[in-house]
């Protein structure tokens, strides 16, 4: 179960939702819209919560009545969730449903993640998922059954920018004309791609990000960690908390790719051809969803250096490895050849995404970094 006490920060928001069930002036249909790790999600289904407590006060979910007492909230029979899946050899129309073992056991063991670790949670990491139109079908049949305890029945559908325009189109109809008592909750990172006619039938709620205070004292409180340690990772996540839980428990990937980007600048600045080829073989072998992950770091680090040289230590955003490989590094990275990097970069993120082969792809990269490296 996730309890508004679960939920960090974010009390404006809580009040604002609780008001609107208290005052009976609640929509059919909300959209949570924020950034990755402000919290929309756990928002989302301490709200559910809520909603399908018998007697919810302005505390919360009760916690006492026959809804609220079941052994798993997640498997409750007037909980759906919605969410993107992709097509596993077994079956040519995915459903949420397929993938519900493992939803529930990613939402227990914490409802703060993200679009990656799900990839990672279900085998999808050189997939794409999508919320498949069957979905709808799907959701329909479940929404006319009759709601188990007599009361509410809810539907969470995360990530609904996930859904193509006939998936959409299909749900406006039940978004628009839902069986009585039942409400929407969706949960978007990007709420502008979502369908535009879906997004005029929701009530949409801004979740902004959260402060480096708040991160940084969850850090502290929640996960016994020092109060230097917190507060530099707090600043590091950049107003997710998803980000800062993620650079505390799978530091190794970061390291990973914090040596692999350093390997591949003073490979390219030396002109070490010989290392740049073995750099590139290495990287081909990551996978496809870890090699864009890795790219996204090196742009972010890109971006790290060149602040570095305004000497402006509250807009930069990196750990002590990494601000100490920027006190030699930064220097080579001006106006004059930012763009061009981040250009290059951006190009093997999308040759990547494409299926492009993996090794031409670095290596090109590599070569290309020679040039630019020595125009600062």
């Amino acid at each position: 179960m996730v309890n508004w006490c679960d939920i960090i920060g974010q009390e404006e928001v809580k009040q604002h939702l609780v008001r609107l069930l208290m005052e009976n002036k609640l929509p059919h249909a909300i959209m949570l819209c924020g950034p990755k790790g402000a919290g929309k999600l756990p928002l989302a289904l301490a709200f559910a919560q809520m909603l399908l407590c018998q007697h919810p006060t302005e505390e919360g979910a009760c916690g006492s009545c026959p809804d609220c007492q079941m052994s798993s909230l997640w498997a409750h029979p007037d909980l759906h969730f919605s969410f993107p899946v992709y097509k596993a050899k077994s079956s040519d129309k995915p459903l949420s449903d397929d993938f519900l073992e493992e939803w529930r056991g990613q939402i227990g063991r914490s409802p703060y993640f993200d679009i990656e670790d799900w990839l990672e949670d279900i085998g999808a990491e050189n997939q794409q998922v999508v919320i498949y139109v069957q979905e709808s079908d799907n959701l329909q049949r479940k929404l006319g059954l009759k709601s188990s305890q007599g009361g509410r029945k809810v539907v969470v559908i995360w990530l609904p920018e996930r859904m193509n325009e006939q998936t959409g189109n299909k749900l406006l109809k039940l978004i628009e004309e839902p069986p009585i008592g039942t409400h929407f909750l969706l949960v978007s990172q990007e709420p502008d791609l979502v369908l535009g006619t879906i997004q005029s039938r929701v009530q949409r709620i801004n979740v902004p990000a959260l402060t480096e205070e708040v991160i940084g004292r969850a850090l502290v409180e929640r996960h016994a960690m020092g109060e230097e340690d917190a507060r530099l990772l707090a600043h590091i996540a950049q107003g997710s908390y998803t980000e800062a839980l993620k650079r505390m428990q799978h530091d190794s990937e970061q390291q990973q790719f914090f040596e692999l980007f350093v390997n591949l600048m003073r490979h390219s600045y030396g002109r070490r051809i010989k290392e740049m080829q073995l750099w590139a073989l290495a990287v081909s072998e990551l996978g496809r969803e870890r090699q864009k992950r890795m790219l996204e770091y090196f742009q972010q680090q890109l971006r790290e250096n060149f602040i570095y040289n305004f000497h402006r230590p509250q807009i930069n955003y990196q750990g002590r490895d990494e601000e100490n490989f920027s006190t030699r590094f930064a220097p080579f990275i001006g106006e004059r050849n930012v763009i061009g990097i981040m250009n290059v970069l951006s190009d093997a993120q999308r040759d990547i995404a494409q299926n492009v082969n993996p090794r031409m792809v670095f290596f090109d990269l590599a070569l290309k970094m020679i040039v630019l490296l020595k125009t600062t």
